[in-house]
């Protein structure tokens, strides 16, 4: 068995969010929809590429984010997401890598779809038009998964976005039953409403059958998984059924929740929340990060609480700030 070697593989939708300014006009003339996210395929996702202007690139996806806040708290997290043997897929790779993550995922060869890519166009107003291609992301299958890498992860962490493909489940599977094997972690971010929606009854048959061992959800994902508009009682029901559940709060912050005992954690202050996107993605690179290192609960929502207040603190859902010096001041021993 390999030996611990990364705090935490994380596996998802590598995408690339592509960010350019537009003009109201322009999305007149596309027919597009301002302020809404659509799905497109590959014809339109080229054809609209081409049409955008001056681009901002950023390596992302909701797990891809969560490694890159490990790697910015000192952290040695590992990803694996599929890109395609194309410009984009090489950049994701390049800046992951530079970010320190590691990546070693085999790109998508011979095929038509091209790397996944959402992009963002941004009206003078400041709305965002999103446009999401999944391309090659689509493409997970049980032959990416690295045995090697998930046996030497504290945590083997999935974003529930994969959950479409039925490659990809059965490569989270795998990924689960190795990490088992070798007395790791398994995690779980159920990652929006709508995934749960469609994949309520898996989900909770991956949690009951301890495919899963950790969970993360906010507020109204958990309410979605077990059907209630009251807090408490899906609280109750996922106290039961998982060993360990992460819950996001908002502005109350956070609750680690276990069989024995609920841990209420207070949310880190921040002057001006500027930009909500990637928070849950943050908060569990802080959990994640303090779990690997052996801190108790508390200080493990704590340091998820600091690191996703971070990030709602300006645009973009990756760090400015360098995290671990962040955390240093904030008292944590990293």
């Amino acid at each position: 068995m390999s030996e611990l070697k990364y705090d935490a593989l994380c596996i998802g939708n590598a995408i690339t969010d592509v960010f350019s300014h537009v003009e109201d006009n322009f999305l007149v003339e596309q027919d597009l929809h301002k302020g809404a996210m659509r799905l497109i395929d590959t014809k339109e996702a080229l054809r609209l590429y081409e049409l955008m202007g001056q681009t901002v690139r950023i390596s992302g996806g909701s797990a891809g984010n969560t490694a890159a806040g490990i790697a910015s708290l000192g952290g040695k997290p590992a990803y694996i997401g599929k890109v395609s043997n194309d410009e984009l897929g090489e950049n994701y790779g390049h800046d992951m890598r530079g970010s320190g993550v590691h990546f070693g995922t085999e790109p998508l060869a011979g095929s038509d779809l091209a790397s996944g890519r959402s992009m963002v166009l941004i009206t003078p107003d400041g709305e965002r038009t999103m446009n999401t291609y999944l391309g090659a992301a689509t493409t997970l299958s049980p032959a990416d998964i690295d045995k090697d890498v998930v046996e030497a992860s504290a945590v083997t962490y999935m974003e529930g976005y994969l959950w479409d493909p039925e490659d990809a489940k059965k490569a989270f599977v795998e990924a689960s039953r190795i990490a088992h094997q070798a007395d790791r972690h398994v995690a779980l971010s159920l990652s929006d409403s709508f995934c749960v929606d469609r994949f309520r009854t898996e989900f909770i048959s991956l949690i009951k059958e301890q495919v899963v061992d950790l969970l993360f959800a906010n507020e109204h994902e958990l309410k979605a998984l077990y059907e209630t508009a009251d807090l408490d009682t899906a609280i109750a029901a996922v106290r039961q059924d998982c060993r360990l559940t992460a819950l996001t709060l908002g502005s109350e912050g956070a609750m680690v929740i276990s069989r024995e005992k609920t841990v209420q954690v207070p949310a880190t202050p921040v002057e001006r929340i500027a930009d909500a996107t990637g928070a849950g993605d943050l908060f569990a690179s802080g959990f994640l990060f303090g779990l690997a290192r052996g801190y108790d609960l508390s200080q493990c929502g704590e340091l998820g609480c600091l690191c996703a207040g971070e990030v709602i603190s300006h645009v973009g859902a990756r760090p400015e700030q360098g995290l671990k010096a962040l955390a240093e001041q904030s008292g944590f021993e990293l």
